[in-house]
C-alpha cells in the first residue's frame, strides 16, 4: 500500500491505495502547533477506523503547502508507516514541464493536481481547485504548466464578509434558488456561490482567448468544488481525489 498525503492550509488529505484503487480517503485538521508524535497517533487511529489494524506500506509521498509543517508530519508518516516519504520538490521527478518564472516555488497541490489532470483528461486541460484559495491552472496541448489564476477562497470570503460587517450573518455554503436574493442569507450565497461559479466561466473564456485555442476538458477538485461546478454553465468535471491520484503517479515516477 502507498500512502499519499496533501498539507494544505485548512485540511491535510489522506488517501490510501493499493496498486491504483483508493482504499479510503481521509481529512485532518492543519494544526501548526501539533507535534509529529500527536500527528503519528492521528494517522494510526486513522488507519484503524479504516479497518487498518497491522497496515502494510511499501511506500509514502507527501505534498505541502504548509513548509513549517512539512518536515514535522514527515516525521510522523514515517513512524506510522515505517517508510520515509517522498516529499514533493527539488529533485523529485514529476514529469511536469513547468513554465513559470519560479518552477520551484510552485505549490506542491499545483503540481500533483496537473500531473493527475494530464493523466486522465484531453488537452488543454483547466484544473480548478476549490480550497482555501480558488486556483485555475492551465495545462498546453503538451502537457506543459503555463501558469494559474489565484483568488481568495469561498469560504475567505464568506468569513470575511461575516466578520466585517455589522449585519450580515454566517450562513452555510449552498446554492441559492434564485440570482436575486430577498434575505440577507440567500444574497451571501447568490454572491459568493453564483459568483465563483460565473467567476470560472469568464476566466475560462479569458484564458481560452489568451491561448487562442479551445480547452477541452475543464476539471474541478477540492472540498468546496462539487457543489460550485454544479452551478458552472460550462461543463466540469468533478474528480474528488484528483491531487492524490496526481502524488501516486509522482510516487510511481520515483520508486
Amino acid at each position: 500500500m502507498i500512502l499519499a498525503a496533501d498539507i494544505g492550509n485548512s485540511n491535510i488529505t489522506l488517501g490510501v491505495f493499493r496498486d491504483d484503487d483508493l482504499l479510503f480517503e481521509s481529512r485532518l485538521a492543519t494544526d501548526r502547533l501539533r507535534t509529529g508524535d500527536q500527528y503519528a497517533i492521528e494517522l494510526l487511529d486513522v488507519f484503524r477506523l479504516n479497518g487498518l489494524d497491522d497496515p502494510k506500506f511499501a511506500g509514502a509521498i507527501i505534498g505541502s503547502v504548509v513548509p513549517e509543517l512539512t518536515n514535522i508530519f514527515a516525521d510522523a508518516v514515517e513512524k506510522a508507516t515505517a517508510r520515509t516519504p517522498m516529499i514533493i520538490g527539488a529533485g523529485l521527478k514529476t514529469g511536469l514541464n513547468i513554465k513559470v518564472d519560479n518552477p520551484a516555488g510552485l505549490g506542491a497541490d499545483l503540481v500533483a493536481g496537473a500531473v493527475g489532470a494530464i493523466a486522465k483528461y484531453p488537452l488543454p486541460c483547466l484544473v480548478m481547485d476549490l480550497g482555501t484559495a480558488t486556483k485555475i491552472s492551465v495545462i498546453d496541448q503538451n502537457g506543459a504548466f503555463l501558469g494559474c489564476t489565484i483568488s481568495a477562497g469561498i469560504s475567505i470570503s464568506l468569513d470575511a464578509l461575516s466578520a466585517r460587517t455589522s449585519q450580515l450573518p454566517s450562513v452555510s455554503l449552498e446554492a441559492p434558488k434564485r440570482v436575486i436574493g430577498t434575505n440577507s442569507a440567500d444574497c451571501m450565497q447568490s454572491g459568493t456561490v453564483l459568483g465563483t461559479a460565473a467567476m470560472l466561466d469568464g476566466l475560462s473564456d479569458m484564458i481560452e482567448a489568451e491561448l487562442g485555442q479551445t480547452v477541452k476538458s475543464r476539471v474541478a477538485t477540492g472540498g468546496l468544488a462539487k457543489d460550485i461546478v454544479a452551478c458552472c454553465k460550462k461543463k466540469v468535471s468533478f474528480n474528488k481525489y484528483l491531487i492524490l491520484e496526481g502524488l501516486l503517479i509522482i510516487y510511481r515516477k520515483n520508486a
